[in-house]
């Protein structure tokens, strides 16, 4: 008797990805929460969280990328995950992401998998 695969729910988007024992290709994308100074005190200091929020969707619609889980703070920074292509896709997702306008200086990547146990784990690559 054959062995079904395991289907497990991806972080992110609401399908299920079927998966072999493989951890999927993660790209974290680190953006440090600097607040813009053109921002008057008292308005939504980082209103580029909803501006990648939404290219992330459009690189997804797209087919060169997909949202591995919702953004979040992390200490610093404010992390996006992005998976479904290979690395150098990836990476040049989020070197565009990065040169957005309004994207603060400092934006890294942590090239990782699903199996990571917490974030900022894998090799860094600065981008900005």
């Amino acid at each position: 008797m054959y062995a079904l695969p395991s289907l497990t729910l991806a972080r992110g988007p609401a399908d299920v990805r079927q998966t072999r024992g493989m951890p999927e290709l993660v790209v974290e994308i680190h953006v440090p929460l600097t607040r813009d100074p053109s921002i008057p005190e008292g308005e939504y200091a980082f209103p580029w969280i909803d501006e990648i929020t939404e290219r992330l969707s459009e690189l997804e619609e797209d087919g060169i990328a997909a949202t591995y889980d919702d953004g979040e703070e992390f200490g610093e920074n404010y992390v996006f995950f992005i998976t479904d292509a290979d690395e150098a896709a990836l990476l040049a997702a989020a070197g565009g992401i990065a040169t957005m306008p309004g994207v603060p200086m400092g934006v890294f990547a942590m090239v990782t998998d699903s199996d990571a146990e917490e974030f900022g784990l894998g090799r860094r690559v600065d981008i900005t």
